[in-house]
């Protein structure tokens, strides 16, 4: 389906959809508490409402399990004055989380064994576009949308063609994907995101100044970016996942038919069906270029 036509605001009003990593896993080993980390996230998120009265926020929580929208600034709900310490952002984005992070452990306990500790991207990628999408068609007038992943588990091979997918269908809405990874080791996967959708991908040096990097590089509308030098990325990893065993290969067997990356031959594709003859065989599963990290 073609997307709506896009009717926009100002071009300084901007929709925020923030994915907020809170994988146990990562946090437990992590240099930077997940609660400092929320108080710069929050801070980050009242300045991105104080630049402009028309922005929108939205908040959704990947967690290991599951994710959830945790918090909407243009619900009604989330339109109180708050107490004198904590504003109404703060109140109703820590009461939410608390919520999902008990709901994700509930579920984490019984899909702990044998899978790889990473946040469930991809469905929070899919819950960021489809809300975008719901505002494209709910009225004439919407302000200029974009993603932020704040995110710092490592990348689940076995998410990769969905991953891939939302990425291209941000590419073809025109959404940028943000990153800013807060993990040890760079995520090809969001290093992808943000290349393919013209967004900024940031690995910040020192956690304790994650306000810093907020605020900088990720507060600004996408109008005002045509004046800043934003950082660029040095490299990119465009290594894909095979379809077979979910891991990331430097070379591996194409499917002529359907482009499914297969890490071993096979006489027959498990994706489309396809039977490979002798001939065929040979043309279908050549194995693909390696490409180095950092090739476009």
């Amino acid at each position: 389906m073609a997307s709506a036509p896009s009717k926009l605001y100002a071009d300084d009003v901007s929709l925020l959809v923030v994915l907020l990593d809170t994988n146990p896993f990562f946090w437990s080993a992590s240099s930077l508490p997940f609660s400092k980390f929320i108080s710069h996230v929050i801070s980050f998120l009242n300045s991105v409402l104080l630049l402009n009265q028309l922005n929108q926020i939205v908040v959704i929580a990947t967690g290991y399990s599951c994710c959830d929208y945790v918090y909407d600034s243009s619900s009604s709900a989330n339109r109180s004055s708050g107490t004198g310490k904590m504003s109404a952002l703060s109140i109703d984005l820590l009461e939410k989380l608390e919520e999902f992070v008990g709901r994700d452990e509930k579920l984490l306990k019984k899909e702990l064994e044998g899978s790889t500790a990473s946040s469930l991207l991809s469905g929070s990628l899919s819950m960021a576009l489809c809300y975008i999408q719901r505002v494209f068609r709910s009225g004439p007038l919407h302000p200029h949308p974009r993603i932020l992943c704040l995110h710092g588990s490592q990348d689940g091979p076995e998410q990769y063609v969905a991953i891939m997918n939302a990425i291209f269908s941000a590419q073809r809405s025109m959404v940028p994907i943000d990153s800013c990874f807060i993990g040890a080791q760079n995520s090809a996967f969001l290093q992808q995101a943000s290349y393919i959708t013209g967004g900024v991908y940031l690995k910040p040096q020192l956690l304790e100044g994650t306000f810093q990097y907020l605020s900088t590089v990720f507060a600004t509308d996408l109008h005002s970016r045509g004046f800043l030098q934003l950082p660029k990325s040095v490299g990119v990893d465009f290594r894909a996942s095979c379809f077979c065993h979910k891991k990331t290969i430097d070379m591996g067997y194409i499917c002529s038919v359907c482009l499914s990356i297969f890490c071993k031959h096979h006489k027959k594709c498990s994706t489309c069906g396809s039977v490979f003859g002798q001939a065929q065989s040979e043309a279908a599963s050549e194995p693909s270029k390696k490409r180095k990290t950092g090739d476009a």
